[in-house]
């Protein structure tokens, strides 16, 4: 089998499609079969179907036992390492770096929902918006790619998320009242997770401590960052009074908002008003 090179492999604009052809390949090479490959991996035969098919992009901990059964050290690994990065504008791939070690994550969105919980109709509208002159297979690159952020959140050690959300954030109807409606009932459902808060700052709460949206990312051996964006980048710092200034505000945030309890409640109203 000629060895994996992701810094000279040119990958289709599906990540996962490729990643999944290249895991064909090598289990044919090795003749197995994908029953085979599955219980010397440690999977499912459908996931294997789903990776392979390009329908799922493998987890990092698929890629290392693909290295370990396919006996290609690390290729795997850094090949879905590359994917997941692809589609991201480079200044964004530090952030998603950070966002994917991190021990806690703690956000305040109030224009849109944190890309991790978006659905891919409601990241499309988005990023339609925001390139119209983009075709339907850069907007699909794009999608892809936030999607694989959710990988985080599947991992075998997630991080704490704690998201405050504007409640205009709810009521702004990206791509539709339908793509909306599942937008939010997307949101609820993952607010069910030990793994997540979320928390809804309603209109009636008055004026936000802050008008822009941010992201703090808390490290289990480093320092808390800061994570703010402009029109056209985003900006990762380290500061120590910048980043605890932005803890504050959160904290205000925080306060402000509803409980865990009438948040979920409120998202779930507000995706049935959508329905109708």
């Amino acid at each position: 089998m000629t060895a994996l090179n992701p810094e000279e492999s040119e990958e289709p604009e599906g990540g996962a499609e490729f990643f999944g052809k290249e895991v064909m390949h090598a289990r044919k090479h090795k003749e197995m079969s994908q029953q085979e490959l599955a219980d010397a991996a440690g999977f499912e035969r459908t996931y294997v179907t789903r990776v392979e098919g390009g329908t799922r992009l493998a987890s990092p901990r698929f890629a290392d036992a693909c290295d370990n059964v396919f006996g290609t050290p690390g290729s795997f690994a850094r090949l879905r390492l590359r994917i997941s990065e692809r589609g991201h504008p480079g200044w964004f791939v530090p952030f998603v770096k950070l966002e994917r070690e991190a021990a806690t994550v703690s956000d305040y969105s109030n224009v849109f929902i944190m890309g991790m919980f978006q659905t891919p109709e409601y990241a499309q509208a988005i990023f339609r918006a925001a390139h119209p002159r983009k075709d339907a297979a850069q907007i699909k690159t794009l999608v892809d790619a936030r999607m694989r952020r959710r990988d985080v959140l599947e991992g075998e050690n997630p991080p704490l998320m704690w998201v405050i959300l504007h409640e205009a954030v709810l009521r702004t109807v990206v791509g539709g009242p339908a793509v909306m409606a599942g937008q939010l009932e997307h949101l609820a459902d993952a607010g069910t997770s030990p793994h997540v808060t979320l928390q809804v700052l309603p209109y009636d709460a008055g004026a936000p401590a802050t008008n822009v949206a941010f992201v703090l990312l808390t490290q289990d051996d480093g320092p808390a960052v800061l994570y703010t964006e402009t029109m056209e980048r985003g900006h990762v710092t380290d500061s120590i009074t910048e980043v605890a200034n932005a803890t504050a505000v959160y904290d205000r945030l925080r306060a402000a908002a509803l409980s865990e309890e009438r948040s979920l409640d409120l998202i779930r109203t507000i995706a049935k008003e959508h329905v109708r």
